[in-house]
């Protein structure tokens, strides 16, 4: 009985680690943050149960993607201490897990926000799955198709309070879609030996380590003006703008400095944690400097 008690908490924090708990935080609140902001209200019954769909189908897109790299996780430092990789689960426990997951969480996200919504998190989770997660041992493009799902989280929060999808809701999901590339470029700059090893594709492994850090700076010069359109379309105030401009050339100049000076890993990991400071920051004074959101 101690041996099975013991074991319970065990296969339940593997079964938590497949769904990624610190991405599916991330990718909860831009979503939250799309509710937030969206014009018009929706009851707070309704916000928790597309809240709660929406973490049940990210948390499924991520145990299938952990299915399906089961094999190259291995040769990763942060993925090679997962469930699979490390053999302290069967591959077909985490499969029937993520495919249990979709199949609950998408009908409630049609009942519990609109089938618009429903369909975009399909998509999402289609398109994270079965078109990402294979390109990546392909070609380094993966990463622009990996941005679209990962940018559909607040556009889902807006379709669950307007039931369209109109200029604010693709406005987020542009900010999130720019945001992604820096991120995982930085990303891909630091751990270059492990997605080697791993047999996985990356810009700084096809194009060098100067394209990779003069995307950074491009994508970047296309992020800050795009992040300044919520101002314009009224969705966040004068605080907002100001936020973001300092905090957009905080990140430009950050970019900007290692492509001049041809900087390396270290700088590639601060550009990595600064973009999550940023787009926390972003979202913050944007939510906090609304007066359109709200929840009844």
């Amino acid at each position: 009985m101690n041996a099975r008690a013991e074991s319970q908490p065990t296969t339940a924090s593997d079964l938590l680690s497949l769904t990624k708990p610190r991405l599916s935080s991330l990718v909860l609140a831009t979503t939250a943050g799309g509710v937030w902001l969206a014009p018009g209200h929706l009851h707070f019954s309704r916000v928790l149960v597309t809240m709660l769909a929406t973490a049940g189908t990210v948390a499924a897109a991520n145990a299938l993607n952990c299915y399906l790299e089961r094999h190259s996780d291995r040769f990763m430092a942060r993925t090679s201490g997962r469930p699979l990789p490390s053999g302290r689960m069967e591959p077909g426990v985490a499969l029937w897990f993520g495919l249990s997951l979709a199949a609950v969480s998408l009908p409630a996200l049609a009942l519990g926000a609109n089938v618009l919504t429903a369909l975009l998190g399909l998509s999402a989770l289609l398109s994270y799955v079965l078109l990402y997660t294979p390109l990546k041992a392909r070609t380094s493009a993966a990463m622009l198709v990996g941005a679209v799902p990962g940018a559909l989280p607040p556009l889902m929060g807006w379709t669950a309070v307007t039931g369209v999808v109109d200029a604010g809701g693709f406005v987020l999901f542009s900010i999130l879609f720019l945001w992604q590339i820096p991120h995982f470029l930085a990303i891909a700059l630091f751990r270059k030996e492990e997605y080697a090893a791993a047999g996985l594709k990356s810009v700084p492994l096809e194009r060098g380590d100067e394209s990779s850090r003069a995307q950074i700076v491009l994508y970047l010069v296309a992020l800050v003006p795009m992040t300044l359109l919520p101002y314009q379309l009224h969705i966040a105030g004068g605080w907002y703008l100001a936020s973001a401009v300092v905090l957009g050339l905080a990140f430009l100049a950050l970019g900007a400095w290692g492509f001049f000076r041809q900087l390396g890993k270290p700088w590639a990991r601060q550009t990595f944690f600064f973009s999550l400071l940023y787009l926390t920051g972003l979202f913050a004074v944007m939510a906090l400097d609304t007066g359109i959101g709200g929840w009844q």
